[in-house]
């Protein structure tokens, strides 16, 4: 087969734009390999082919561009927006990538008449308000735990809630109103879910002023037991103040200070609103084509604040390039004006301090724990005599009761610890239950096909959960498939099934080792069996309640799946339908007086 032309870069660049835009270098396989923007076109992609020298790693990523797409944009600002957004959506590899970010955890004040304030981390499409995000779930579970003894907002689900007949605990130690049971009006709880608005928005001065004039309203009016509620209220708020306010934080911002060393990045982050601290996070960005601590600053700005709302100030321990572009890409962003500072005196550089310490410190642990994993992998070449230190390992597992809802998982883990966008699950059918050989066979299978056809990368160390015969299925599996190159070792518990004790069977000669509790490589093989065995009981008790919810439905004539998803929403959960009335269940959309009767008399015998 002839090869492809390679990429005539010159070319490319004598027919662009100079315009503001986007450039994605996308390689001969499809990968994408790096995504910039410019705010002259021509200029900045001619640098990577009209240059004489460039870095070897920027000239090894250049060597690799089968092809290039450009997108055009209006501005400079416009044209950084979109870098992050397609750096965040499509991670390219050699981009500057913001790995540790998840969905962070936010308040969520729900809708109607008697709202309720909880936990809530993913998509913001419940209606109602979203507060947030809040660096970490503690923070979120403290902030709840501090409303409910302020302002007295339920908390419990809208199932339980419409169902009750009497106040529960909540209210019986002083957390909760009770608008359950009428112990409080639309009105007056409405106010109270303003107040708790209020304080979350950061407004406390703000609320101690309107708590102030109706403590004296209602003393004027002689209601007295009212007016001691809101002393006491306006009591707590003081001492809350006083308890989370730091000295010199009286603005809107955050704090971000960058580390880099032995190719590691952390950027750690202080959050203030209003004064009061709401903790701190570090992060660990992909590093890539040699960044400095600039460039990691400016990537992750661009990444981080693309869906959360931007602080009026931003202090940062290094100037990202384009500093000025960022701040007014961000403000554009924002809606309103964003402050990017770096020379900050007086107690603003006693924060930036505390952060760059904070950094430094996380990025410590980082390496040593880093380090300490890579001696544990080096230990396991060792143990096992590979050539090479392995870079990549899978482990299977199987759980189910009694042989209801089987599920097998795979984990994977590399030198830098657990891999866990690459982990897999597989609903195990079609097996006699119980038959964990069978179950075992069928997850290596469709997990090794996929890889066969290209979906996926061998590991180099395949562990198996098991011993002898789980071993041999895997083998069976491997030559079945023609996949070779990887060394099968099946872990077998070991004496009263003690960690550290078990036994390592080699599938190549079938030896056996014991490597004993104090060995590292024992440490990480107990490390990567552990995580499967979670992962895989996870699955499991996931299908097994599925199974069981919908079960007692499924055999009631008349109940689709429409219906049965109402049913379970209604009364959260297949408990609270068994719970239910036949007038109760008439409530639920599509259910009539004789659809009802059957549907009592099927969980009811």
């Amino acid at each position: 087969m002839q090869d492809e032309p390679s990429f005539d870069g010159k070319a490319f660049v004598a027919n662009l734009s100079s315009a503001p835009g986007v450039y994605r270098m996308i390689a001969a396989s499809g990968d994408l390999l790096y995504v910039g923007k410019a705010g002259n076109l021509k200029k900045r992609v001619g640098s990577y082919f009209l240059k004489p020298s460039m870095q070897p790693r920027i000239a090894a990523m250049v060597a690799q561009i089968a092809r290039m797409e450009i997108t055009l944009t209006r501005t400079e600002a416009e044209a950084l927006l979109l870098e992050a957004q397609l750096i965040k959506s499509l991670r390219p590899r050699y981009n500057i990538l913001l790995r540790d970010d998840k969905s962070y955890p936010y308040i969520h004040l729900t809708p109607g008449d008697y709202p309720r304030l909880a936990f809530h981390r993913g998509a913001r499409t419940g209606g109602g308000r979203y507060f947030g995000p809040y660096p970490s779930a503690i923070s979120v579970r403290e902030t709840l735990s501090l409303l409910q003894k302020l302002f007295r907002i339920r908390n419990c689900e809208d199932s339980y809630f419409k169902n009750r007949s009497r106040p529960c605990l909540q209210h019986q130690i002083g957390r909760c109103s009770a608008p359950c049971v009428d112990f409080i009006g639309a009105d007056e709880y409405q106010a109270s879910v303003r107040h708790a608005a209020m304080f979350l928005e950061g407004k406390s001065n703000a609320l101690l002023d309107e708590l102030i004039a109706r403590m004296e309203e209602a003393s004027a009016a002689l209601d007295f037991e009212r007016a001691a509620l809101m002393r006491d209220r306006i009591a707590a708020v003081k001492k809350v103040q006083a308890r989370h306010y730091v000295h010199g934080a009286g603005a809107d911002m955050d704090i971000l200070a960058c580390a880099i060393s032995q190719g590691i990045a952390c950027v750690s982050v202080m959050f203030f609103r209003d004064g009061i601290s709401l903790g701190s996070r570090d992060f660990f960005p992909r590093l890539a084509l040699d960044a400095d601590e600039s460039d990691v600053l400016g990537s992750f700005l661009g990444q981080y604040y693309l869906e959360r709302p931007v602080p009026a100030e931003l202090v940062l321990s290094h100037t990202p390039v384009d500093a000025g572009l960022l701040g007014e890409a961000l403000s554009a962003h924002a809606g309103h004006k964003v402050e990017l500072k770096t020379s900050v005196r007086a107690d603003r550089a006693r924060f930036l301090d505390m952060a760059v310490t904070n950094a430094g410190a996380a990025l410590s642990a980082r390496l040593a724990s880093r380090q300490t994993q890579l001696a544990r992998f080096e230990a396991l070449r060792d143990l096992l005599k590979l050539d090479e230190v392995p870079q990549r390992i899978e482990c299977f597992d199987i759980s189910h009761t009694m042989g209801e809802a089987t599920v097998a998982s795979c984990v994977v883990f590399g030198p830098e610890g657990p891999e866990k966008s690459h982990y897999r699950r597989f609903n195990i059918t079609g097996i006699t239950g119980g038959d964990d050989y069978a179950a075992m066979h069928q997850a290596l299978e469709r997990r090794y096909r996929r890889i066969q056809s290209g979906q996926g990368i061998l590991p180099d160390i395949l562990l198996i959960d098991g011993g002898l015969g789980q071993v041999r299925q895997a083998l069976d599996v491997l030559a079945t498939l023609g996949v070779e190159g990887v060394q099968v070792v099946g872990v077998a518990k070991g004496e009263a099934r003690k960690s550290g004790h078990e036994t390592l069977i080699l599938g190549d000669t079938g030896r056996s080792l014991w490597p004993g509790p104090d060995s590292p490589a024992s440490h990480l093989i107990q490390s990567v069996r552990d995580e499967a065995h979670r992962f895989a009981i996870t699955g499991h008790r996931g299908r097994r309640e599925k199974a069981r919810e919908t079960s007692s439905l499924e055999e009631v004539q008349g109940v689709g799946a429409k219906r049965r998803a109402a049913l379970l929403r209604q009364f959260g959960g297949l408990a609270g339908v068994t719970r239910a009335g036949i007038e109760e269940l008439m409530q639920v959309n599509g259910i009539n007086r004789e659809l009802a009767e059957r549907i009592y008399a099927a969980l009811h015998g």
